[in-house]
């Protein structure tokens, strides 16, 4: 099992950056509109929200949904050495606009810390490696260098050693034919019982999809969009690159099988 759980996120020792930094309109996750910046109105003086136990009934199910990958607590803590945006207004800009810029390093330290403990891929472990103690230091960079960061260029090599590591994995699940889904506008597809072991999904639309009882394990979900699909009783164990986001917004029950690094989202029946 990888060492996932530091890249949780811990709200306690965050300045609510999530309810402030970034924006939001009025959807089925949100019932108001929140510029980017501005506070949410439900965010406490403690940074805490005020109705988290009754977000999905109040609307707000987008909330619920959201995992920084533990970026929050990186940038309060870490890159801004404990100061709140509220105790130095002076930094609040640059910390709203680096949040999202952590985030995105985070999220490539959970999947090269889970391809890191596949087996399948040990011939990709020191590039891995390496990869990952390389994301490691731009993490604990400082401010105006994460703003100035090219992000994008960075996931673009990283995500090469990943495609290689799906590759690698997915060519254990058998001699089956590999389904190549890449990108695919699955919404509201069918997918029952499906034996999907050794598929890519990266990036699949399966929005709304039925995916009861369906056998995904060994499956490569990188990116692949899950609100509201139905994952009761699906087998998501060893699938390949899952995020607790993904999960959070899907439907599951009792019979949901996860990989141990994720938690059973607690909306679920």
């Amino acid at each position: 099992m990888s060492d996932q759980t530091r890249l949780r996120a811990d709200c306690a020792n965050c300045f609510g950056l999530c309810c402030v930094a970034l924006a939001f309109s009025p959807s089925a996750d949100f019932p108001i509109d929140k510029p980017a910046g501005d506070p949410c109105r439900n965010l406490r003086e403690d940074y805490r929200c005020g109705i988290h136990a009754r977000l999905r009934q109040e609307g707000f199910a987008g909330c619920t949904v959201y995992d920084c990958f533990g970026a929050g607590q990186q940038v309060s803590q870490v890159t801004f050495g404990g100061r709140s945006w509220r105790e130095s207004p002076g930094t609040a800009k640059r910390m709203f606009e680096v949040f999202p810029i952590m985030r995105q390093l985070h999220e490539l330290l959970w999947y090269l810390t889970e391809a890191l403990s596949l087996s399948e891929a040990r011939s990709l472990h020191p590039e891995l490696g390496r990869a990952l103690a390389e994301t490691e230091r731009l993490t604990r960079a400082d401010p105006a260098t994460l703003r100035d960061l090219d992000v994008a260029a960075h996931r673009e090599g990283v995500n090469v050693l990943l495609l290689r590591t799906s590759e690698l994995v997915r060519a254990g699940a058998g001699p089956r034919k590999k389904k190549d889904r890449r990108g695919a506008d699955l919404i509201g597809a069918n997918l029952k019982g499906a034996d999907l072991r050794g598929a890519t999904l990266r990036g699949a639309y399966l929005i709304g999809a039925n995916l009861k009882g369906a056998d995904l394990r060994t499956t490569d979900l990188i990116g692949a969009d899950f609100r509201d699909a139905d994952l009761r009783g699906a087998d998501l164990t060893g699938s390949i690159f899952l995020t607790q986001a993904q999960v959070n917004a899907a439907k599951g029950d009792d019979g949901t099988k996860l990989p141990p690094s994720l938690r059973r989202p607690a909306h679920w029946t």
